[in-house]
């Protein structure tokens, strides 16, 4: 079935303040499939947005149902498994088993608790580890990190049997994370803790705060509390790691882990480094509107509908772009899922300028088959750290956002194929990181 809904349908930035009725939302779902397994497909069309309606018909439900059991078999079981915010639609996951086969369904609703997509997910295989890592070479091990009054799970990976190695502390991008970076059954900050294992070369990765203490982002907050406070803390523990190398010790940070990387080298000036992995050098405002730009030309909708979609979307967007705070914007005041004084905070800081004015060592990293941060974000990158001689910045033609090696840019659909970190990122990183 043809994908649908575009608003604010990016990855880069998740959303923390989910106000909509979830019970409602996974009612409606179930009443939505008893619907269809009822045979009542005009009043299952009734639970479309109306602009939906124009393009779905009664008996295109009848169909995609017929097919589904003709396939699978009868449906023994429906539950309502998951909820999460995507920009301002609300995607319900429902775990759905036939006799044959079990099948995920996924259900997008606007605000209006109307749907505007369905999907059915393919079953994935689990998360397996790169190729390139023998874990005889490695050793793990769960702490937990302690960030002022927050107690946050970590784990710890060195070279086994192995002496004053560096170790590099890693730095996720935005919203609720595990300390993998997981995404589907990709788990991009794991392969780049054991690849670098492997080579030598320790890491300490946590689960970000916003996934253990979700109720405190329901309010105004910056990135001091989402990434910067719990990052300066993972270095203190670096710096506690029996054989670490306290003359080497490093950041790495993805996506906006990566935009803030250069904030955090300042506040930690005896690093020796930091790397920005699929690092933004743009406002997010401007990253947004790509995205969604990208996914419209992507899926070559040209619609006079989707048209009009998108240029509204931009409108909402544009709101973010704001740098002060005043008499009717609060700073808990919500601008694209995120509070005002979380815009104010970031749009006030430059990555770029902050960056050139380190001297720590600084390695950039980006991928051709990003459709997340564009190439646009990389030659920013080059412009202005090309010519130092702290800085060595690579493109790597192949990887996308999470720097898996892809055949094309795709979009997020991407995301639920398992594929590990590239190699030759590894390689490189490990290289850069050991040379003097």
């Amino acid at each position: 079935m043809k994908k649908t809904y575009l608003l604010f349908a990016f990855l880069l930035i998740s959303n923390f303040c989910f106000s909509q009725n979830v019970i409602s939302l996974f009612a409606k779902a179930n009443e939505f499939f008893v619907k269809l397994e009822e045979q009542k497909f005009d009043s299952a069309h009734l639970y479309f947005d109306p602009v939906e309606q124009t393009k779905i018909s009664p008996e295109n439900l009848k169909a995609l149902w017929t097919n589904v059991k003709a396939k699978m078999g009868e449906l023994t079981a429906l539950d309502a498994v998951q909820s999460k915010m995507q920009g301002e639609f609300f995607a319900v996951t429902l775990d759905a088993k036939f006799e044959r086969q079990d099948q995920d369904f996924v259900l997008m609703f606007n605000k209006a608790e109307k749907i505007v997509g369905l999907y059915m997910p393919q079953k994935n295989v689990g998360y397996t580890k790169p190729f390139y890592v023998d874990t005889a070479l490695v050793s793990e091990k769960s702490v937990y990190l302690q960030s002022g009054t927050h107690q946050l799970a970590a784990v710890i990976t060195t070279p086994k049997n192995a002496t004053n190695f560096p170790i590099v502390v890693l730095v996720h991008g935005s919203g609720p994370s595990d300390m993998d970076g997981t995404v589907g059954p990709n788990k991009p900050l794991k392969d780049i803790a054991l690849g670098l294992a492997v080579n030598g070369i320790a890491t300490v990765r946590y689960v970000k705060r916003t996934v253990i203490y979700p109720a405190e982002f329901n309010k105004a907050f910056t990135v001091k509390e989402e990434v910067v406070d719990d990052a300066l803390a993972a270095v203190a523990l670096a710096k506690t790691v029996k054989g670490a190398d306290l003359k080497s010790v490093f950041v790495l940070g993805h996506s906006l882990g990566g935009m803030l990387a250069p904030k955090i080298a300042t506040l930690v000036p005896d690093l020796k480094g930091i790397i920005l992995a699929a690092a933004p050098a743009r406002k997010l405002t401007d990253i947004i509107i790509d995205q969604n730009k990208y996914l419209v030309t992507s899926n070559k909708d040209t619609t006079t509908a989707t048209k009009k979609l998108l240029a509204d979307a931009i409108v909402q967007i544009e709101k973010s772009r704001l740098n002060k705070l005043g008499t009717t914007i609060k700073p808990d005041s919500v601008i694209l899922g995120l509070p005002a004084s979380y815009w104010v905070d970031l749009n006030n800081y430059d990555q770029v300028a902050t960056a050139q004015k380190l001297t720590n060592k600084i390695y950039v990293l980006h991928g051709g088959n990003d459709f997340q941060v564009s190439e646009t974000d990389f030659e920013l990158w080059k412009k202005a750290l090309g010519t130092k001689p702290n800085a060595t910045l690579k493109f790597y033609g192949e990887i996308n956002h999470l720097l898996s090696p892809q055949l094309e840019k795709a979009n997020s659909a991407q995301y639920q194929k398992m594929m590990n970190v590239g190699e030759g990122v590894i390689k490189d990183l490990s290289t850069w990181i050991k040379a003097k």
